[in-house]
């Protein structure tokens, strides 16, 4: 680029000089010419190589002197320029015609600021976001502890049954609010990446039906069933632990959002290079704002926020990052009182 710029005024420098040089020559001959046919100032006739040699000073000098200082004033232009660079407006910067390469780089450079300064502010947006939802779901069980520790404390005569009632509920919001913690941990885990996969081929139709009947009790509290269609020879090259975890995710949040006394359907099937799970449960329709944000961290459906039960919204998030360790993806849609989960995984290790 520097390089082009400075072709462009070494070639500009040279046309300049030589027409320069070619227009005084040419003036000469016609002075020349005009006083060998007038008698006026014959004296000024004789110095006419004077002047021209004057005239070529006094122009190589103006000449140099404007391209000498040409490179400065567009050093100028660019130091003007990289003053809006960081500016958070929409400012178009304009340099000469020269620097049009520079012009186009910074403003790309503009650009890359002003998404990244955009950034920035979203990521603060939600950091507070998080932390107002983090207060909130924490606070809830550790409210209740407190509230039942204090009833059990200034009421020393009370009966045994309220007691273990009291103690029972207190026990199983603490609970909870372990349960609450131990997530936050694990998608700093995940999100750091300290966590190692031991990949190993994994029956992946066992897998699929031993989590079926570890929710059996979830599932038939609402009369639900869960009907699994898979190839009973179907294996996967992945971490058995950390793939339950996956499924077990999905599962409990297809059991939450489920219609009463609806089956949820899990299938497996092997298409070229990989492997597709899929998850389909009949619930109400997830709007497409919170479907786009569902693998956030921290996201749970209005109605779950609002409540007192379930986690703090990281099953689907710690699912997204453990696909993404296999090399997988994970996606989501809904329609038609709907809501499906695909996860795709690679077959070859």
């Amino acid at each position: 680029m520097n390089n082009n710029i400075e072709k462009k005024l070494r070639v500009k420098f040279y046309i300049t000089l030589s027409l320069y040089t070619l227009v005084g020559y040419i003036l000469a001959m016609l002075y020349d010419y005009v006083f060998n046919n007038i008698s006026f100032f014959p004296w000024l006739h004789l110095r006419i190589d004077i002047i021209y040699i004057l005239y070529l000073i006094i122009g190589f000098c103006y000449i140099f002197y404007h391209y000498w200082k040409k490179p400065w004033e567009y050093l100028q232009e660019v130091i003007n320029a990289t003053t809006t660079v960081y500016q958070s407006n929409d400012s178009i910067i304009e340099l000469s015609e020269p620097l049009k390469d520079v012009e186009k780089q910074m403003n790309q450079i503009k650009m890359a600021v002003l998404l990244s300064q955009q950034a920035v502010k979203e990521a603060e947006n939600k950091k507070n976001e998080l932390v107002m939802y983090l207060a909130h779901d924490i606070r809830t069980p550790l409210t209740s502890v407190i509230g039942y520790l204090s009833l059990l404390d200034e009421a020393s005569d009370m009966p045994v049954e309220q007691k273990a009632k009291y103690v029972g509920t207190a026990l199983k919001n603490a609970m909870r609010l372990e349960k609450l913690i131990n997530e936050f941990f694990e998608i700093t885990r995940y999100n750091t990446q300290q966590i190692k996969l031991t990949k190993e081929n994994v029956d992946l139709y066992y897998m699929l039906v031993q989590l079926i009947d570890e929710f059996y009790p979830v599932l038939s509290a609402k009369g639900n069933t869960a009907v699994l269609k898979a190839d009973e020879s179907l294996t996967v090259y992945a971490d058995s632990e950390k793939l339950a975890r996956v499924f077990n995710n999905i599962l409990k949040n297809a059991a939450a959002y489920s219609y009463p006394d609806t089956k949820i359907l899990i299938s497996a099937k092997k298409e070229q290079n990989q492997i597709i799970i899929t998850f389909k449960n009949l619930g109400q329709t997830i709007p497409p704002d919170q479907l786009s944000v569902i693998f956030q961290k921290f996201n749970r459906l209005d109605e779950a926020r609002k409540s007192d039960t379930g986690g703090a919204g990281l099953g689907l998030s710690i699912a997204d990052e453990i696909v993404r360790l296999h090399g997988g993806e994970i996606s989501v849609h809904s329609e038609n009182e709907t809501v499906t989960f695909h996860v795709f995984l690679p077959v070859t290790p």
